[in-house]
């Protein structure tokens, strides 16, 4: 199966796309994996994407894009693969599309998980990081540590990072709505989209999101 998981910040993609991948037995291809692994290993792209992000610039849609073909076109992609972060926007979108469409192929299903804008505040909003190890993650609401403010693995502090404040969550959900959420509606043009509701356990949403899929592809049939 070839799937776009979709989803406002704090929906769970990649814990929901690591447990589909599995389960259809495709890879899960992240945006920020596909940035680490060619700037890391100083690919052409992953030069060019280096130095808009050194500059402070976004990086072209055309980088983006080039990276994901490379990715989609490894051996283990063969028989589908899951994308999670990628498609952005609308543009990209267009050249998945035609990208595709030149290798005879197309998108099985696009899977949007839904959660309302003030639970994606409280989730993000709401995590404290180990400073000794940022591994070690808690929440105020659904995860408190034994000790309020320590961790129980190593005693660290726990602290809040700037970019889970409530104020940045709310400008990177208006980043979401204004970029992202649009690709849902051209999808939609297309029959692809399945609206799933990720309040719910982890596994609950998975069960929701497999069931989502059933005909839509050899593999979920």
């Amino acid at each position: 199966m070839r799937i776009v998981l979709v989803g406002p910040p704090g929906a769970g993609k990649g814990t929901q796309a690591a447990f589909l991948a599995k389960n259809l037995s495709i890879p899960h291809i992240s945006t920020g994996d596909l940035f680490r692994a060619n700037i890391s290993q100083g690919t052409e792209l992953g030069k060019q994407a280096k130095a808009y992000m050194d500059a402070g610039n976004l990086v072209p849609d055309e980088v983006t894009v080039g990276m994901a073909k490379d990715r989609m076109e490894q051996a283990d992609a063969e028989n589908g693969f899951l994308l999670d972060g990628f498609p952005r926007n609308v543009a990209q979108a267009e050249a998945l599309d035609a990208m595709l469409e030149r290798e005879g192929m197309k998108l099985d299903a696009v899977l949007d998980l839904e959660v309302p804008e003030d639970e994606v505040v409280k989730r993000i909003a709401g995590r404290r990081i180990c400073r000794n190890d940022s591994a070690h993650v808690y929440h105020v609401v659904y995860n408190q540590p034994e000790t309020e403010g320590v961790c129980d693995v190593c005693g660290g502090e726990l602290y809040q990072r700037e970019d889970d404040s409530e104020e940045t969550v709310r400008k990177r959900l208006e980043v979401y709505h204004t970029q992202t959420e649009p690709i849902i509606d051209y999808y939609k043009a297309q029959g692809l989209v399945a609206t799933i509701s990720a309040l719910a356990k982890v596994d609950e949403v998975t069960e929701r999101a497999m069931r989502a899929l059933q005909g839509r592809g050899d593999q979920a049939a």
